[in-house]
């Protein structure tokens, strides 16, 4: 297990439920595994300061990329792991893409803003903010000075984030955003890859898609290999990966009491089960 791979576990990026506890998503399902990338901005508590500090200067959207800047270097001047995960990330893009060919560097409202702007500034890029609502800020290299922008007419984009599951945000907001300046979207770089077909569909609209890591069955062959995680684990989050639904509708008849006990548990957890029931997953 490569050093990337091994701080993603050490920091609970990827995280394995023990044998008797999936995880319950927002959705209503449940997962053998959950995934919090920007944890290895450091730490749990790190990435957790970080997000409440973009909270809390969100409104500003002018000082926010420069005051962002000055966060994430300081970080990665000072942590290992962060430092770590940028250099991959740095020299993945200097192996793989022209750096010439490159005109800017954005990242999305909130998290991917945890490894795009660090990288913007070391490749001596422009960086694009993109927001939820697909307003767009542009920053020089040195973040210097950040204005409201309406076009990049011709201008190729590496856009970079934390994870890609199906591509959804890319469809919804940072393809659209960049299109509506009239540049074009050329490259795709995440830390993770979730293997949910985000990849594929990225390609299908011509952009190249790439990862440092995959979350694949692999990835947790080699942890538990160093055990990193039991045999309990193993065996279920590999059954989840080759059949998401089917295995957690075989876990949750061979455990009845689960979703019993979910809807008697804190507010947040009971309102996902009573979602699981409603919706008639794994077949309740």
């Amino acid at each position: 297990m490569n050093n990337l791979k091994s701080y993603l576990f050490e920091t609970n990026a990827v995280k394995v439920c023990h044998g008797d506890k999936p995880f319950w998503l927002t959705s209503g399902k449940i997962s053998a595994y959950f995934i919090n990338t920007h944890f290895v901005y450091g730490s749990e508590n790190d990435a957790t300061s970080l997000l409440t500090f973009i909270d809390e200067n969100m409104k500003d959207a002018l000082t926010l990329p420069k005051k962002l800047l000055d966060k994430v270097k300081l970080q990665y001047e000072s942590n290992t792991i962060y430092h770590y995960v940028i250099d991959e990330m740095l020299s993945f893009i200097k192996s793989t893409i022209s750096i010439d060919d490159i005109d800017y560097i954005s990242g999305g409202e909130r998290r991917d803003w945890f490894f795009s702007i660090i990288l913007s500034y070391l490749l001596d890029k422009p960086h694009i903010s993109i927001f939820k609502n697909l307003s767009t800020y542009v920053s020089d290299s040195k973040f210097e000075q950040t204005k409201a922008i309406t076009s990049i007419s011709g201008k190729k984009v590496l856009h970079v984030t934390d994870l890609i599951t199906v591509a959804s945000s890319f469809i919804r907001a940072w393809i659209p955003a960049i299109q509506n300046l009239g540049g074009e979207l050329i490259w795709s770089l995440s830390v993770v890859d979730r293997m949910q077909g985000g990849k594929e569909r990225l390609e299908d609209l011509g952009i190249k898609s790439y990862s440092l890591v995959a979350i694949d069955e692999d990835l947790f062959k080699d942890a538990f290999a160093k055990n990193v995680i039991d045999d309990a684990q193993f065996s279920l989050v590999s059954e989840f990966i080759k059949d998401p639904d089917g295995s957690m509708e075989k876990f949750v008849k061979e455990h009845p009491e689960f979703i019993q006990n979910a809807l008697h548990s804190d507010t947040k957890t009971a309102s996902r089960a009573q979602l699981c029931i409603d919706n008639h997953f794994y077949g309740l």
